[in-house]
């Protein structure tokens, strides 16, 4: 979290993590589609030809006040292929809440898998415990043919049993609810580490 008391502003960061082609990109997009051009900036993805993100993809957007202060969230993906690493790191350092959005077809269930334990070791070089960062579990891909039980998603991902979500990232569907669950626990977070919790409500 960034205080620009000069600017009567603050500013969040969420990273959207994942395997490649879980749907990150996905959800940025549907949701930068869902805010009103005066509350969003312009969203900024750097693609391969493939369309799988390359570096980053990124957009910030208002979404109301907290204490006087305008609270900004500025929203990332990361990169899924695994000769990328070094990137993810760099843009998962320092965020205030993270989405992992893991692919529901049954031929990535490793690809879910290797990506968790690379988020929790980048956590873990920066000093962090997931279970210190407030994170949602997205359950992409919910409409594919044989898509993995969610029961056994939160089982092999989700052992902590944080907050999660059934999705089609394509279809829109549980894009907001997962942006709106990660915004209340990093919210939360705020209130329970500020010796003055924040005033008043954040609509998302």
């Amino acid at each position: 979290m960034k205080v620009h008391t000069a600017q009567r502003l603050m500013t969040l960061k969420v990273v959207y993590y994942g395997p490649g082609m879980s749907g990150k990109t996905t959800n940025l997009r549907s949701l930068h589609g869902m805010f009103g051009a005066g509350q969003r900036g312009a969203l900024v993805q750097l693609d391969t030809e493939t369309e799988r993100t390359l570096f980053f993809d990124y957009f910030p957007v208002v979404i109301g006040e907290i204490r006087g202060f305008r609270l900004k969230v500025d929203l990332f993906t990361v990169p899924g292929q695994s000769f990328y690493q070094t990137t993810r790191r760099v843009v998962l350092d320092g965020a205030d809440g993270i989405v992992f959005v893991a692919d529901s077809h049954p031929d990535r269930e490793e690809a879910n898998l290797l990506s968790r334990e690379d988020m929790v070791a980048a956590l873990t070089d920066q000093g962090r415990d997931l279970q210190d960062v407030p994170h949602v579990y997205q359950w992409n891909k919910r409409d594919v043919r044989g898509a993995v039980p969610t029961h056994f998603l939160g089982k092999q991902l989700n052992p902590e049993k944080a907050p999660a979500v059934e999705a089609v990232a394509e279809q829109g569907i549980g894009v907001q609810e997962t942006h709106r669950l990660v915004l209340q626990g990093v919210i939360e977070s705020i209130r329970n580490r500020s010796p003055r919790p924040p005033e008043g409500p954040v609509h998302a």
